[in-house]
């Protein structure tokens, strides 16, 4: 196992968990920021504001960090941007709850569908770069990882919509902001660690 870290450190300065664990908080940022603006700033629309700018400033961490854009993260924006002008202008919440749903439904339709589609699964590529050089993870593997990611995500949007239809707007904000994101670095932190399985057995056993 430690040969394995030292290999994966070549490539990722952090752990490889602790990778993912941060790129998740990252991606999860403007939401965290959104329900501590509601809750101390002055409720739903001032949060929407914030959520907007937040957004902005993750592309632009994303720009300086790597020098690119990646596609989910633009996408996102997008939908933050329109369903949250639209929150704002109608005084609608409704229209950032489905923005939630609808980012959920296609990132798992987009998991899911790699699965299918193309060379590599798109869970292969997002992982590729921490992987030691060499490292071979069956094509099953990868498969059947990315149609758990999609099918999580699925099911993550039903869930999230259906709390902003059932229950009150402090109850999906508290859904949203702080048990969504916990349970989403759990279930990709279990997806990678099976995904890897075969390779860290070989390390432990060598």
């Amino acid at each position: 196992m430690a040969r394995l870290r030292a290999r994966l450190g070549r490539y990722d300065t952090r752990p490889f968990g602790d990778a993912i664990r941060m790129q998740t908080v990252i991606e999860f940022a403007p939401w965290i920021v959104f329900g501590l603006v509601y809750k101390f700033g002055g409720g739903l629309y001032p949060a929407t504001g914030a959520l907007m700018v937040a957004m902005a400033l993750l592309l632009v961490y994303d720009w300086l960090r790597e020098r690119r854009i990646p596609q989910m993260h633009l996408i996102l924006a997008v939908l933050v941007w329109v369903f949250g002008t639209a929150t704002l202008v109608l005084h609608d919440v409704r229209f950032l709850q489905w923005k939630a749903s609808v980012f959920y439904w296609i990132a798992g339709l987009a998991f899911a569908g790699s699965a299918f589609i193309g060379k590599q699964s798109l869970l292969e590529r997002l992982l590729a770069s921490g992987l030691p050089e060499g490292a071979a993870i069956p094509r099953s593997s990868w498969r059947i990882s990315s149609l758990l990611m999609g099918g999580f995500y699925v099911a993550l949007g039903v869930v999230n919509i259906w709390v902003a239809l059932n229950r009150s707007e402090a109850d999906w904000v508290l859904f949203k902001v702080w048990i969504a994101p916990p349970i989403a670095i759990v279930f990709t932190l279990a997806i990678v660690l099976w995904t890897l399985r075969g390779l860290l057995g070989k390390e432990s056993t060598s």
